[in-house]
């Protein structure tokens, strides 16, 4: 949209109307580029991220960007969005504490009931849904490129989650340095409410502060059973019958916000709600992670105040300008004014220093307007990206004299305004300038030598290679040849014959001694001969590639110290590969235990040099039981197949000897806990362990910090909920209980690692949904004696091995128990 320029009376001046003309354009041109350059901030943010955290170039980090966000289906501006929000990455805390009692975003608390199965359960068969996110998704991350503050990204949020998932208010908190929590953004919410809960102290059974603090989502879908853990925002409480608390994710750390999704309907978020929710507050995470809240943020802006700049700039050798841009009715940035000035700052009046401060930039440099300086100006106070102009002429009179003046001119975004900077240039003093900084960053010096009258002169670059006091002066030929190596002293002398007498130039390695060592320099030289030939003047240059050398000879140390490293890992995973397979025989074909059918599958990862710890075990126990086991040892090699041998012989032994599942675990945990103490290091391992009696059709099982067990049956998938336990090898203390199920003919039990349902990057939830629905679709087109091996091999690509037992109970049916038959 256009806008006009404040009109300007007929008698102006030319230069006003000019200047008039100028404003009005660059008014009309802001607007047209504010989508733009906010959206092309935001990419060149999450380049700039991935530049410093993996050292690649702008346009390999551009690249990373789009092939991440080819592969998990985002738009660019998604994932940039969830980079952004990686920005705080740290090494990776433990694991979140279980959820207290009561919390209904664990799996032990008890929802509304299901009619299939008269509890609640994860239930799963229909569509993934990911085609139906992704527009919603790339509309909120264009969203959030312009939205303004934390009261636009809410309003955002509730406009285009408001249909697809119910969304009617939104709300925003960060959680402040003394753990009370602030209300940053709110919408669809009046401003009374707004203010009632825009401070929370650090209480309990405060929703939002629980999300954070347990780094999880809270779904809060039984209004009267969350009342009565929960203070519920809302007047009436019952305005929103059913809420979400999502912590905003912090790569590695701890979240610092929370968004609660309000909604006025009741019941339970669906799976497709919960995945859609979870991944906004990852979107958002980028334009909230580098905020805080306004409690703590208040302090940080009063050192930005222009006093205080004042009293930095008074300490600046050139000059320097605290602006403070003046905003039309509008918006439109008019002029700035000078609200702290550096003592060498002048104007064309020759007002000085703090003589500047007060007044606007258009009557201080009034040929600024409608320059590229201008819109770089315009463009550091929109993106925040720091701007550096190439030099420019500048009209000024200085003294009654009109002059043009060449300058280079800087500017940042400080808190909404601008600091600006700029240099003088003089043409001698440029070049200069300009072959000083060439010779520092090359680590190079120029040197001359008059053959006739045997002197040297050297660069002042040439004295640093050389470690030598400019007072001495530079050295002689003879005094540089005590200088070298002794092998080198002949080559040098050789060049310089051949420089003097060929006339041709030189390009030499050197090695000279230095109050630091040794160090490797290259010497080229050229020669300056008269109309007989005759050498007149020599020019070269002295070069110091000691850290060139440095890198190129740890280089080629490093490479045989990798060629070695990969012998020695081939050679560990061949044999641990042999020790698995002679360990961990895996059958061709399903298995007859018990009266039941058992399908085994087993893929290893397909990358990495390194043999992975997962592990079945599927035996006869001599009471005719059934006993099953599926176990992930943590790491990888040799010492992850010797823990899991040592586990999985030793829990066939002890059940075989008739020793309860609890006590199997408490065994081996106390047995890895011994292990890690004799070999001063840390060995855990996650096992899920069943029984299973013939007689009466009941499976006993037990878990150590594994995932869940999947039952189907009638075409239902449930995740059983688990008794305690914790992974082995993890404490002393630790206890574990035992669960009871009764197979029903046509049942499927179905036992994994997590190299099945994880994916980087991705919630675990969805893995686990993704199972379910999968599990229920191969066994609709007949995979049911093949289940297992059919899972595995829809896993291309698996960063981490894959076991998977499929224990089926036949049903009456003659193909079903023929099934079961070698």
């Amino acid at each position: 949209m256009k806008r006009d320029a404040a009109p300007v009376g007929e008698g102006a001046a030319p230069e006003v109307l000019a200047l008039a003309k100028v404003v009005a354009r660059l008014r009309s041109e802001v607007v047209d580029l504010e989508g733009v350059a906010a959206t092309t901030a935001v990419v060149e943010r999450a380049k700039g991220v991935l530049m410093a955290q993996a050292g690649v170039s702008a346009d390999a980090a551009y690249e990373v960007l789009l092939g991440r966000a080819g592969q998990q289906g985002h738009t660019l501006l998604e994932e940039c969005w969830i980079t952004l929000g990686q920005i705080r990455s740290r090494p990776r805390p433990a694991p979140a504490p279980s959820s207290p009692p009561g919390d209904t975003a664990a799996s032990t608390r008890k929802g509304p009931a299901d009619p299939a199965f008269g509890h609640r359960g994860r239930f799963a068969g229909g569509p993934d849904g990911d085609a139906e996110l992704r527009p919603l998704l790339a509309r909120l991350a264009d969203g959030l490129a312009v939205a303004h503050g934390d009261d636009g990204i809410a309003e955002l949020l509730r406009t285009v989650l408001g249909g697809a998932a119910g969304v009617d208010a939104v709300m925003i908190y960060f959680l402040t340095s003394a753990g009370s929590l602030e209300l940053t953004g709110s919408a669809g919410i009046d401003e009374g409410l707004a203010g009632q809960w825009r401070h929370v102290p650090p209480l309990t059974g405060v929703a939002a502060h629980e999300a954070i603090a347990g780094r999880r989502a809270l779904w809060l879908e039984d209004q009267a059973q969350d009342a009565r853990r929960y203070l519920l925002i809302g007047d009436p409480p019952d305005r929103w019958l059913s809420r979400a608390w999502l912590p905003v994710p912090v790569d590695g750390g701890t979240p610092k916000a929370a968004i609660g999704f309000l909604r006025a309907r009741p019941g339970p978020f669906t799976a497709g709600t919960r995945a859609l929710l979870r991944r906004a507050a990852r979107l958002c995470a980028g334009p909230l992670g580098a905020q805080e809240p306004a409690g703590d943020a208040e302090g940080a802006r009063g050192g930005a105040d222009a006093a205080s700049v004042q009293r930095v700039l008074d300490a600046l050798d050139g000059p320097a300008l605290l602006l403070t841009p003046l905003r039309s009715e509008t918006g439109e940035v008019e002029d700035y004014r000078i609200d702290a000035a550096a003592p060498q700052s002048v104007d064309v009046a020759g007002r000085r220093g703090r003589e500047l401060v007060g007044r606007k930039i258009l009557e201080t440099y009034p040929t600024v307007a409608g320059t590229a300086l201008w819109d770089g100006y315009l463009e550091t106070l929109t993106t925040g990206m720091g701007y550096e102009g190439q030099p420019f002429t500048y009209d000024e009179v200085i003294a009654g004299v009109p002059r043009q003046s060449v300058y280079s001119v800087r500017a940042s975004r400080l808190d909404g305004r601008l600091v600006v900077s700029w240099i003088r240039h003089d043409t001698s003093e440029r070049e200069a300038r300009r072959l000083a900084d060439m010779q520092r960053l090359g680590n190079l010096g120029w040197v001359s030598w008059d053959p006739a009258k045997d002197t040297v002169t050297w660069s002042e670059q040439v004295y640093t290679i050389f470690d030598r006091d400019p007072v001495e002066g530079p050295m002689t030929w003879e005094e540089l040849a005590r200088h070298l190596l002794p092998g080198d002293v002949p080559e040098l002398g050789s060049a310089v014959r051949q420089l003097l007498s060929d006339g041709e130039a030189v390009d030499q390695p050197l090695q000279i001694t230095t109050a630091h060592g040794v160090r490797h320099l290259r010497l080229v030289a050229e020669a300056q001969t008269d109309a007989d030939g005759t050498p007149v003047e020599v020019h070269g240059i002295f070069q110091d590639v000691t850290a060139q050398h440095d890198i190129e000879r740890a280089l080629r140390e490093s490479e045989r110290a990798v060629l070695l490293q990969r012998g020695m890992l081939q050679a560990e995973r061949a044999l641990a590969a042999r020790l698995q397979d002679t360990l961990l025989p895996i059958p061709e074909q399903s298995l007859e235990l018990a009266g039941l059918c058992v399908d085994v599958a087993y893929v290893p990862a397909d990358s990495g040099v390194n043999v992975g710890g997962d592990w079945y075990s599927a035996i006869e126990l001599p009471d005719k039981c059934a006993l099953f086991v599926v176990g992930d040892v943590a790491g990888h090699g040799l010492a992850a197949v010797g823990t899991m041998a040592q586990l999985r012989f030793t829990t066939k032994g002890m059940a075989v000897t008739g020793s309860a599942l609890p006590d199997v675990l408490r065994r081996l945990n106390t047995l890895l806990l011994h292990t890690a103490s004799d070999q001063s290091g840390t060995t855990t391992a996650t096992m899920v362990m069943a029984r299973y009696q013939p007689w009466d059709r009941r499976l006993i099982w037990v878990r150590a910090g594994h995932l869940p067990p999947l039952l189907v049956r009638r075409e239902r998938a449930e995740f059983l909920e688990q008794p305690q336990g914790s992974l082995l090898g993890a404490a002393y203390d630790a206890s574990y209980e035992q669960a009871g199920l009764d197979l029903l003919p046509g049942d499927h039990l179905l036992f994994y690692t997590d190299g099945l349902v994880e994916e980087p990057g991705e919630d675990i939830e969805v893995g686990l949904d993704r199972l379910a629905a999968t599990t229920l679709r191969l066994l609709r087109e007949g995979a049911g004696d093949t289940l297992a091996r059919t899972l595995a091999a829809l896993c291309p690509g698996n960063r981490d091995d894959i076991c998977v037992l499929d224990v089926h109970a036949p049903d009456a049916s003659p193909d079903d128990r023929a099934a079961c038959e070698p």
